[in-house]
This record gives C-alpha cells, sequence and structure tokens, in this order.
C-alpha cells in the first residue's frame, strides 16, 4: 500500500484542489471532510476561509475551530482525499459530526487509504491535546465504519439526526 501524509493545503496545490472538487461533485453535492469546499467559488477562497477556522479568535459564528489536512499519496503528490479535524465538539458536532470528518476520492476507495488518513488523524488529534474522539458515519455506511473501527473505536449508540441514522464512535486517545 502506498504512503500516505497529511498536507495542510495552498496555492501550489491549486490545480489538483480543483480536480479533486470536479471529481468529487460528479459524486456528491457534499465533500466529506473539505471544510465546505464545495460551497466557495475559488481554491483561494476556500483557503482564506480555512484560515479563519484554524483559530478560535476568527471561526465563524456556530463553528468550531478546525484543521483540514489533504491526504496525498507521497509518491507522486495525489490527493487521494481530504480530512477535516474539528478541534472540540459544540451541541451538533457531539450528535451528529464527531471530531473527525474525512472523505477519499472514489476512483481511490478501498485501498487502505482513509484508514492511513486517521490514522494520521488521531496523531494530529494528540497534539492538540483531545483525549476521546468522536466520529460518526451514517448507519448504512458500511466502509466508513470499517475505517472508524479500524482505529479500536467502540459504537456507543445510534441517533436519528434530521431523520438520518448515524453511528457514533469514540476513540480513546
Amino acid at each position: 500500500m502506498d504512503k500516505i501524509i497529511l498536507v495542510k493545503p495552498d496555492l501550489s496545490y491549486a490545480d489538483e484542489i480543483i480536480k479533486y472538487k470536479e471529481e468529487s461533485l460528479a459524486e456528491s453535492p457534499i465533500i466529506n471532510g473539505s471544510a465546505g469546499l464545495d460551497r466557495f467559488s475559488s481554491i483561494e477562497i476556500w483557503l482564506e476561509e480555512l484560515k479563519k477556522r484554524s483559530c478560535e479568535d476568527t471561526v465563524p459564528k456556530g463553528l468550531v475551530p478546525s484543521s483540514t489536512y489533504l491526504g496525498i499519496r507521497e509518491k507522486d503528490n495525489y490527493i487521494v482525499g481530504m480530512i477535516d479535524i474539528r478541534h472540540y465538539l459544540n451541541e451538533y458536532l457531539t450528535e451528529a459530526g464527531g471530531h473527525i470528518g474525512y472523505g477519499v476520492r472514489k476512483t481511490e476507495r478501498n485501498k487502505g487509504y482513509a484508514k492511513q488518513m486517521l490514522k494520521l488523524a488521531l496523531e494530529k488529534c494528540k497534539e492538540l491535546k483531545i483525549k476521546r474522539v468522536l466520529i460518526t458515519c451514517d448507519e448504512d455506511n458500511i466502509a466508513s465504519e470499517k475505517v472508524i473501527l479500524s482505529a479500536n473505536a467502540k459504537l456507543e449508540d445510534i441517533r436519528n439526526v434530521d431523520g438520518e441514522n448515524k453511528k457514533r464512535f469514540w476513540i480513546e486517545l
């Protein structure tokens, strides 16, 4: 399996981020783990948003500070996915979102990349002094559940949020 590294997005990845965005949007209107990449008209504006979201003083109202990373395949510098780490939980994240959201591009799934990205993100959580990490997935998302369980997660419960059942898992760090 090829090695994945987590890299903070910057303009040097702009063309690849655009390709990732286009490929992701062809599959779904929401790009998981991307801190709203789907809602921004340019990479520059999205990068500014990531900067705002990274700091307690500038995070938009209703959100919590977060760190977003590109999951890069080291051998060819290719974006296989994105992962977003929320530094703490608010009420919504406690119910449905969790500390970590991630996505892997369709062409790169089932290659172990999400497991690698999650493992690396959990190291970042330790640096942020997060002791217990909540990760959620849709009840019917078997692939995501396998990724979460690979990190020694324990299922707490299943909650109905806005008409969808979300499985909630905790990982002790």
